[in-house]
């Protein structure tokens, strides 16, 4: 009951895809990790090798071929007190789920909705830290206006990211567009992957910020994560994009995204 995750928030995480038994850019969200955990001055509880193996382990004998596992590190347990306590060693959970591959090519194909909400998240959403409670209020704002995802957006009306997701336009002129990847957003390791596949397939990229009214007249807009690669977003906030449905970028880069990324058989 005194973990600190548990008491204070006080902690970090990553999500890692599984497809056909194998983790899925493994190398960089470990990496993403052990970064979440300097940044708040966690000691990694295992060797990258070490919880590697873990993260396969769980994913094998909860027989999960495709889905994903969640590795959670705290500080933690200790009676409560705000101060790090000292000579404690870090808590870690790790879990894995199996999602079915057909219920997000449904949502691929269909496309997605999102909202768009003020931010109010802390200043360092580029942690990937256990402080999720306002995330957890626009998802919750999302659902009950119908709409898959929740775009946060700063209060000079830029769209910063998704409640659990990385956002994305196509410019008029076709290239890709996502914000600069600094504090004020999480360094989404599929939003790394996916530039590297835009390289790879000569898409123009421009990273800078967006705002609400060039999202709602782009061709194409989309979300972006670990379980969901490249989602096609039809509508945000009740207005249409592009046609209305799907365009052929978006559904590019979904089909030759794993031929790119990582993959670390389990």
């Amino acid at each position: 009951i005194e973990d600190r995750a548990f008491q204070f928030g006080d902690g970090a995480y990553e999500v890692c895809q599984v497809r056909q038994g194998a983790l899925i850019d493994a190398t960089r969200h470990l990496e993403r990790l052990e970064r979440s955990l300097a940044a708040i001055r966690i000691a990694p509880p295992l060797a990258r090798a070490a919880l590697l193996y873990v993260l396969c382990e769980v994913a094998a004998r909860n027989r999960v071929r495709d889905g994903l596992v969640y590795v959670q590190v705290s500080r933690g347990a200790a009676p409560r007190d705000f101060p790090f306590p000292a000579d404690v060693a870090p808590g870690i959970v790790v879990t894995a789920r199996a999602i079915d591959p057909a219920v997000n090519e449904a949502r691929a194909r269909a496309g997605v909705t999102v909202v768009t909400l003020p931010n109010q998240r802390w200043a360092r959403p580029d942690i990937k830290s256990l402080q999720l409670l306002p995330n957890v209020l626009a998802k919750q704002a999302a659902r009950e206006a119908g709409a898959f995802e929740a775009w946060l957006v700063d209060s000079n009306g830029y769209v910063l990211e998704g409640a659990s997701s990385n956002a994305w336009i196509v410019s008029e002129g076709g290239a890709l567009v996502s914000r600069r990847a600094d504090q004020a957003i999480l360094r989404g390791v599929t939003r790394a992957t996916l530039i590297d596949l835009a390289a790879d397939r000569s898409l123009a990229f421009e990273e800078r910020a967006f705002s609400v009214d060039e999202a709602r007249r782009a061709p194409e807009a989309f979300l972006s994560s670990a379980t969901m690669i490249a989602l096609p977003i039809v509508a945000i906030d009740g207005h249409s994009v592009g046609a209305g449905k799907p365009g052929p970028i978006v559904a590019a880069l979904r089909a030759h995204f794993h031929r790119l990324a990582e993959r670390t058989p389990c």
